[in-house]
C-alpha cells in the first residue's frame, strides 16, 4: 500500500470534474496532487477460460500499450487496497418489486468488501437523492442496511442525473481506486442530462463502472444497451442477473474482483489532452489462454478541468 500512495501522490487525479455536489470533509478529502508529472492508473482484472481471477501474476509480465506503444510500468501493485464505491440504486416505481432482493444483494456486497472501503449510497427515481457520506464497508453494514431500506420505489428514472452525481462524488472519494455499482434497468425518462453526457464524462474518469441490468423481457423501459456501454467504456462489466440467486452472486462477484484485481500505472507518451487507446497483455501460462480487463483508453493530461 506504501508504494501504491507514493506513487500515486504524484498523479494528476485530483483534477475536479466538474463542479462539487457535496463538500467533504477536510480529513477525508483526497491526498494527491499534481506535479510536472501524471500516472495513467489502470484498474486490470485478469480472469481464466473458467471466469476465476488469477492471483499473483508477477510485474514482469504484464505489457501496457498506449495507442500501439509498449509504455513501461511505472506502477505496480496486486494488494488488497482499498476502494471509493458508490452503490448506485433505481428506486422509481417500476423497481418497486426488485427493491427487497437488491438489499439483500447489496448488503451481501458490502460484507464481502474491504473493510476499509469507502462507500457512498445514492438513489433515484424523479430526483436525486440519498446519503452522499462515507459508510465503511466493514464496520456499518447496519447503517448502510438502513440507508437502503429508507428507499420508497415511485415515480420515473433520472439515471444519466444521478450517474453524473456519483460519478463527481467518487472523484472525490478518499481512495484512488474507484467505482460505481448501478443497479437499474437501464431507461431514462426525466433526467436533465443526456446518454453522450454521462458517457463522455464516464470515459474522463477514473471511475470503473458495473451495471446491474434489472428488468423483465417486457419492461418497456429497459434498455440494457446503455448499461453495457457505460461498463465496457470504463473496463467493468454488465450483468443481467434474472433471479435473485444470481443478483446475489453476481454482487458477491463484483466484490470479489474489486479486492482480486491489479492496479498498473504508466506515465503517459504525449500531452495532447486527446483520448488514447489502452490496451494490457499477459502472456498464457499453466492455465492456458488469460483474458485482461481495464479500461479501453484514457484522456491524456490537459483534458480534465
Amino acid at each position: 500500500m506504501r508504494i501504491l500512495h507514493s506513487a500515486l501522490c504524484i498523479s494528476a487525479l485530483s483534477s475536479a470534474l466538474g463542479s462539487v455536489l457535496v463538500a467533504i470533509p477536510q480529513d477525508r478529502a483526497p491526498s494527491f496532487h499534481s506535479t510536472s508529472t501524471e500516472l495513467v492508473v489502470l484498474p486490470v482484472v485478469v480472469s481464466d477460460k473458467q471466469g476465476r481471477f488469477v492471483p499473483n501474476i508477477a510485474r514482469d509480465r504484464f505489457s501496457v500499450f498506449d495507442n500501439g506503444r509498449r509504455q513501461e510500468v511505472a506502477l505496480f501493485s496486486n494488494e488488497d487496497t482499498p476502494v471509493t464505491v458508490g452503490l448506485v440504486m433505481d428506486d422509481s416505481g417500476s423497481m418497486a418489486r426488485k427493491l427487497p432482493e437488491v438489499i439483500v444483494a447489496t448488503l451481501a456486497f458490502a460484507r464481502l468488501s474491504n473493510p476499509d472501503d469507502e462507500l457512498f449510497a445514492l438513489a433515484f427515481n424523479d430526483t436525486v437523492r440519498g446519503t452522499m457520506r462515507s459508510l465503511p464497508a466493514g464496520t456499518n453494514v447496519h447503517a448502510l442496511e438502513e440507508e437502503l431500506r429508507s428507499y420508497i420505489p415511485q415515480g420515473r428514472t433520472a439515471l444519466y442525473d444521478a450517474l453524473n452525481a456519483a460519478l463527481i462524488r467518487a472523484e472525490q472519494g478518499m481512495h484512488a481506486r474507484k467505482a460505481l455499482i448501478v443497479m437499474s434497468d437501464g431507461g431514462d425518462n426525466a433526467s436533465q442530462a443526456t446518454r453522450d453526457d454521462v458517457l463522455m464524462r464516464a470515459r474522463q474518469s477514473n471511475v470503473t463502472i458495473f451495471t446491474i441490468g434489472l428488468f423483465d423481457q417486457d419492461d418497456a423501459d429497459r434498455n440494457p444497451g446503455v448499461l453495457n456501454a457505460l461498463s465496457k467504456s470504463t473496463g467493468g462489466e454488465r450483468f443481467l442477473p434474472q433471479t435473485p440467486s444470481v443478483l446475489l452472486q453476481t454482487c458477491e462477484r463484483i466484490a470479489r474482483e474489486l479486492r482480486s484485481g491489479y492496479t498498473i500505472g504508466y506515465v503517459p507518451p504525449d500531452r495532447d489532452g486527446v483520448y488514447h487507446r489502452v490496451r494490457v497483455d499477459v502472456p498464457p501460462a499453466d492455465r492456458g489462454k488469460l483474458s485482461v480487463r481495464t479500461r479501453p483508453g484514457s484522456f491524456a493530461s490537459g483534458h480534465l478541468r
